[in-house]
């Protein structure tokens, strides 16, 4: 018989989920034409891969058997495309100015033989559904306050970036250099909205609930100059970003050093645990590894129990 790639990726993905309709929905399939793949499958094996009742399926004695040696087969393939294929990876970076973009730059430096097309869909919440189709190879952000974690991808720290409070030139905190979190209270924050980054969102508001500092939402900023103008129009609240963030030179900008505590944002790299692709295990061997935070500083509680690996990727 001829190999069957297409039947077999949708028996794995049925054999994963045993559901067909999930199965489906993970390869962007209709149920009836994942079924149909499946069921051709079976036809040239001549065997029964499934038990199928109106309420459950389950794996045969022999769809146990020939499940890891079909994963063999997919991987095979996906390891000899990747190759030959001259495409780049494909790494969502959530957005040029922030860390994840300083990371991959630093990682291609250090294996320049790594070719890698950035995207930019402003947040992690955004850009999984194209990491499980496996139309990204990758995509930074941070992991936590996206709901259910999707069982087929995994992911692990990059960095571990401080946060310093920004105003312009003609605010009454210009001058400074270092605020507490305890001034910090009494002074505020003035976000533009998060949109679609559920990620970004959840960190604000634990550094809200946790730290005690009011947080207020504004209309979203397209890019720094918006941020610029929204503080402009503020009197007293001031802006959170990266500590590293290049600044505009119009609006004027000061950075002010936040400390006791320090806030702290994690960012973490995602990929399908079936992507196989030698050229994603240079990146992600190429990418740092932190060591978790120390005194004096403050990361979100969540952020701190998901340290290290996902559970499912040991």
């Amino acid at each position: 018989m001829e190999p069957d790639l297409h039947g077999m990726r949708a028996f794995v993905a049925a054999a994963d989920e045993l559901h067909f309709g999930r199965a489906a929905a993970r390869l962007f399939l209709t149920q009836q034409a994942l079924s149909k793949r499946v069921r051709r499958l079976e036809e040239a094996l001549g065997v029964s891969l499934f038990l199928r009742t109106t309420r459950s399926v389950e794996l045969t004695n022999v769809g146990r058997t020939f499940l890891p040696l079909a994963r063999d087969v997919l991987d095979a393939y996906d390891v000899a495309v990747a190759a030959v294929r001259e495409s780049p990876l494909r790494v969502d970076v959530w957005a040029e100015r922030f860390t994840p973009m300083v990371l991959l730059r630093e990682a291609v430096e250090r294996s320049p033989r790594l070719r890698v097309e950035p995207s930019m869909r402003q947040g992690l919440a955004n850009a999984l559904p194209a990491v499980r189709s496996r139309e990204l190879d990758a995509a930074f952000g941070r992991v936590q306050d996206l709901g259910a974690w999707p069982g087929e991808l995994v992911h692990r720290p990059v960095e571990v970036v401080s946060f310093e409070a920004f105003v312009v030139e003609e605010h009454p905190l210009a001058g400074r250099s270092v605020l507490s979190i305890a001034e910090l209270r009494d002074v505020g924050v003035v976000m533009p909205d998060p949109g679609g980054a559920a990620e970004w969102r959840g960190w604000l508001e634990r550094f809200r609930d946790e730290l005690g500092v009011p947080v207020r939402f504004t209309e979203p900023a397209l890019g720094v100059r918006d941020y610029g103008e929204l503080m402009r129009r503020e009197g007293r609240a001031v802006v959170l970003a990266e500590r590293g963030m290049e600044l505009p030179g119009d609006p004027v900008m000061r950075r002010i050093r936040l400390v006791e505590p320090v806030p702290l944002h994690l960012w973490s790299i995602t990929w399908h645990r079936d992507n196989r692709d030698p050229r994603l295990v240079r990146l992600l061997e190429a990418l740092p590894w932190p060591d978790p935070p120390g005194e004096g500083t403050w990361l979100p509680e969540v952020d701190l129990e998901g340290w290290g690996p996902s559970p499912s990727e040991g």
